[in-house]
């Protein structure tokens, strides 16, 4: 594979996953703006692992270029060419393209979509030093060389950046992480600390921000007829399409240390604090997402419009988000700034469009990942509040049950799991009491884990989930 040629704009955002979510969301937003005639900024694309050969290549050959499909609830498609990516760096294990493009002066934004899996942080917000990348990437850095885990490539970024003389750089997330620039910002530096790399650290404390931001599109995997449907309505052979609803939001605390694209002219929020945007987003339709695929997969469903338009399941999201969801976000004393009955609606009809196609597989992924950041805090509110978790605990009860079905061997479709450890799951699963052991699991609830209440509720939601299946066969 060969990179492009370096980009000719001022400046570099240089963006670290290449997924289809960047490629349909940030991407589209800098080509927004390219198109009213701001050609300072562009984008050089990399992949931190060997993740993907064919699409990176394909990129590399198209000049970063791509297609986008985008669809709207009533199927209307319509087709963009994307022409932000600019640079496409070849992977290599020691991640040097990556290094020495983050190393650049004109780069002055690094973002990165790793998923919410990538950050190895406890439930108490620290670096997971005994996870097996983090462990193996500290070793690495104290012996000057690139890591794996976002931590690990970082770390090499920067340092070459601080040996370069290349000047300060905001660190963008764009992962559905809750505080995310502030929580990746933490694992960095007690990452660095642990590495025990003094200068550096004081240098990216001074030299560095990390706005927390929001992000919002359904982006599903690209079909296989995508390719033919693109060179029929636009006649090019595209090898890396993407396909989105048309529903996008993109909201960014506006803490950039060394200039930014002027997003706002194209429909980026930048706000003050990005907080109640994404506990909306988060659990109002990351939550409800999940509850969905969830449900859909039990009862046989591929599709999540297919899940979202079954009655049952369609009733088990709504009340998670009438009776809990909505009164943690908008209750006395706390107003949301956002129209969260309106937003639960549109969510609902986002999720049913036929024409997007997404997958159940897709959505349910990463059960041990959201449940502690997307599920738990609706729990622990409610019991602080001394409220009934009834509707949010039939989330829980849901993954247990799919949970079941992997532990058989009975899922339609391989289960990926990046914050599972395979054997706490399975024995989770053949414990006595399977939705004790789920509750009692300190990574997922953190402080009410073991709560009376909540096996008490998840037994409750357990034996709906039951009725739900049997009712559904």
């Amino acid at each position: 594979m060969t990179t492009t040629a370096a980009p000719a704009t001022q400046w570099v955002v240089l963006h670290l996953g290449l997924g289809s979510f960047h490629r349909a969301h940030q991407a589209v937003y800098l080509q927004q703006l390219i198109e009213t005639g701001d050609k300072r900024w562009s984008i050089s694309g990399a992949n931190l692992r060997p993740d993907a050969p064919e699409l990176m290549a394909a990129l590399a050959t198209q000049g970063g270029a791509y297609t986008l499909e985008t669809v709207t609830p009533d199927g209307t498609c319509s087709y963009q060419r994307i022409e932000s990516i600019r640079e496409v760096l070849p992977y290599e294990p020691s991640l040097a393209p990556v290094i020495a493009r983050g190393a650049h002066p004109a780069t002055r934004i690094i973002s990165f979509t790793v998923t919410e899996a990538g950050y190895s942080l406890t439930p108490d917000n620290k670096l997971d030093r005994s996870a097996s990348d983090i462990a193996a990437d500290l070793a690495a850095a104290r012996k000057d060389q690139a890591g794996r885990s976002i931590y690990g490539a970082m770390t090499a970024i920067l340092r070459a950046r601080l040996v370069a003389g290349a000047g300060p750089v905001t660190l963008l997330n764009c992962d559905n992480l809750r505080h995310n620039g502030e929580r990746f910002r933490g694992g960095l530096l007690e990452f660095i600390d642990a590495v025990g790399d003094a200068k550096l650290l004081a240098w990216v404390q001074t030299h560095t921000t990390c706005p927390n931001a929001m992000v919002d599109r359904i982006t599903p995997r690209p079909p296989p007829e995508l390719r033919a449907r693109v060179r029929q309505a636009t006649g090019w052979d595209d090898a890396a399409p993407v396909s989105g609803e048309s529903f996008i939001q993109w909201v960014i605390e506006d803490d950039f240390i060394a200039g930014r694209p002027e997003w706002e002219k194209v429909g980026v929020q930048l706000v003050d604090s990005v907080q109640p945007y994404e506990e909306a987003k988060i659990r109002l339709l990351n939550a409800t997402h999940s509850c969905i695929a969830w449900a859909g997969t039990l009862i046989g469903l591929t599709t999540i419009h297919e899940s979202t338009h079954t009655p049952a399941i369609r009733q088990m999201a709504y009340d998670y988000v009438t009776r809990d969801a909505i009164p943690c976000l908008d209750r006395p004393g706390v107003k949301s700034p956002v129209d969260l009955p309106k937003y639960c609606d549109v969510v609902l009809e986002r999720f049913g469009n036929p024409a997007i196609r997404d997958t159940n597989q897709r959505v349910a992924m990463d059960g041990f990942a959201k449940i502690p950041g997307m599920i738990a805090p609706t729990v622990r509110e409610r019991l602080t509040q001394g409220n009934s978790i009834d509707a949010v605990a039939m989330l829980p009860a849901l993954f247990l049950a799919f949970l079941q079905r992997w532990h058989r061997g009975q899922l339609p479709y391989e289960y990926q799991d990046q914050a599972m450890d395979p054997a706490v799951a399975h024995a989770i699963c053949g414990a006595f009491d399977p939705v004790a052991a789920l509750a009692a699991d300190t990574t997922l609830w953190g402080s009410v884990a073991g709560d009376e209440r909540l096996i008490n509720a998840l037994h409750r939601a357990a034996e709906r989930v039951s009725v739900f299946e049997k009712d559904h066969v």
